[in-house]
């Protein structure tokens, strides 16, 4: 690959640097501890926007910083998934800004999906006002009463009925189930028991006003709600909704998935590897101006190690992530897949490195919210879990790497 990114990604990635240093950075503490004032409890049913979350996706959009993420010229800004990465990893300084340029999970998931295989109708209906930034979305994948870990033990069921689909059963820690503009789910469920393995389950979508959809309740992560975000229970009692729901057709589920994961494992890594510098630039700039026992705290017990360490770790992990994009760009997810199980491992365990040197640095500050440190360890942790959990990423690499050695041993 060609290690020097493309002029138009150099500009995107400017500008959003700089719109990150005017405006996001420097509103960032004010609006977290507005969320926790107002939003800081189970009640998501209270949640309130924030007016200057609002304002900067405003400004962001009026900026032509919208929708970045999405490989189209005419919806988006064209940008291919290599273009992207960098201009990811400006937004992951800060866990506010995905949100504020659009371009945030599960809603970057969900529109390309619908891009890429919904119906004229499906796109029409939600894909357009998810463009726009007139509502948000939520995926219902995992669920509480199986090992989610193996996504062919989905057993939300999806079942025909006439020009309807019944839809039963239950999902959790579906992320943004809590957001006051909430109103559309892409829930995946086994629709064909007894087709092949991985030709069982669908995606339908169904609008969180549907009679029959319960949200439970919202799940806290190290004791936050991530309001006004929120990760949530939903249980579906004989849920209805049109035929014409499914997206792409009955037993497609995971066809779609592998499409929507692929992309979006980047822009979650690349997010991260952000978050990670982010992370290093407040060590550093912390150890260089406190001192303890007659000196900087950077150079005692092993500080400068550990910077040094943050410096690799970092850099090795972007260019795996950069390798991972440039795959998918030429030649297909499919040909990327060891890239890309191997991001969602290298990457997650990297941050939660670095964080906890910085954290450590910082003492008790690094873990109240006066900094976003605590936020970045929480995200490390739950985006080993989130896109499946390490120990099946390290299974697909190994079986990749093994299915090299029995294909050469056969053509001897």
């Amino acid at each position: 690959m060609n290690f020097e990114h493309s002029e138009r990604s150099r500009e995107y990635v400017a500008r959003v640097s700089e719109f990150m240093q005017r405006y996001v950075l420097p509103n960032e503490a004010r609006i977290m501890q507005d969320n926790h004032a107002n939003n800081g409890h189970g009640n998501w049913r209270q949640w309130q926007l924030n007016p200057t979350v609002q304002e900067l996706k405003n400004k962001a959009k009026v900026e032509g910083l919208w929708n970045l993420f999405l490989p189209d010229a005419t919806l988006g800004q064209g940008l291919s998934c290599v273009d992207y990465a960098p201009v990811a990893e400006a937004m992951g300084q800060s866990l506010l800004a995905p949100e504020i340029f659009n371009c945030n999970a599960p809603d970057t998931g969900n529109m390309e999906v619908l891009y890429h295989f919904g119906s004229e109708e499906q796109k029409a209906r939600w894909l357009t006002p998810l463009l726009n930034g007139e509502i948000r979305s939520v995926f219902g994948m995992t669920e509480p009463d199986v090992a989610s870990s193996d996504a062919t033990n989905m057993q939300v069921t999806i079942t025909p009925d006439g020009d309807e689909l019944i839809i039963n059963g239950s999902k959790w820690w579906t992320t943004g189930l809590g957001h006051p503009n909430a109103r559309i789910a892409i829930v995946m469920g086994l629709s064909n028991p007894d087709a092949e393995k991985h030709s069982r389950h669908s995606m339908v979508l169904v609008p969180l006003d549907t009679p029959g959809l319960t949200i439970k309740r919202m799940l806290t992560a190290y004791g936050d709600y991530d309001a006004p975000y929120g990760h949530g229970e939903m249980h579906f009692d004989n849920v209805r909704v049109p035929a014409s729901h499914i997206i792409m057709g009955l037993g497609k589920g995971f066809a779609i998935a592998q499409g929507r994961l692929g992309p979006g494992r980047v822009h979650h890594c690349m997010r991260a590897i952000g978050a990670a510098e982010r992370a290093l630039s407040l060590m550093i700039r912390r150890g260089a101006s406190r001192v303890a026992f007659g000196q900087p705290i950077i150079k005692l017990g092993g500080n400068l190690e550990r910077v040094a360490d943050a410096r690799m770790l970092i850099d090795q992990a972007r260019l795996l992530t950069l390798s991972a994009a440039w795959k998918i760009d030429n030649v297909g997810v499919k040909q990327a897949m060891t890239e890309i199980s191997a991001i969602k491992v290298v990457v997650p365990n990297m941050l939660q490195q670095v964080v906890d040197m910085a954290i450590q640095m910082h003492g008790g500050a690094g873990m109240c919210g006066d900094l976003p440190l605590a936020g970045f360890a929480a995200m490390a942790r739950s985006l080993r879990l989130a896109d499946g959990p390490d120990e099946v990423h390290k299974a697909m690499v190994s079986r990749l790497e093994l299915a090299k050695y029995k294909t050469a041993d056969a053509a001897k």
